[in-house]
């Protein structure tokens, strides 16, 4: 399934983006890459292999996954020290709903 410059237009209106003629077709040749690839790991054959629930299982041993160990939380002073714009003990933000 090839990926048309007109399928881009119209992902590109659904997601709010003004997008120019240059990136309109490269858009167009990186997304038909895209599919392309998935076209061609469709065709693999898959039914030896066992379905994963997460991607740190390892093997037959369980989750891959360090021990748990209580520490020292990073305090409110620090973690706004680098804060553009730190209010009184939170993160000031700019207003994102209109």
């Amino acid at each position: 399934m090839a990926i048309t410059k007109q399928d881009v237009e119209k992902i590109a209106t659904l997601a709010n983006l003004a997008l120019s003629e240059t990136e309109k077709e490269c858009f167009t040749s990186q997304l038909s890459s895209i599919v392309s690839y998935i076209e061609k790991l469709d065709k693999l054959n898959t039914s030896d292999v066992l379905p994963m629930s997460h991607s740190t299982l390892s093997g037959d041993n369980g989750y891959t996954m360090r021990e748990d160990i209580l520490a020292p939380s990073l305090g409110q002073k620090k973690a706004l020290a680098n804060a553009p714009d730190g209010g009184e003990g939170h993160f000031k933000v700019p207003k994102v709903i209109g």
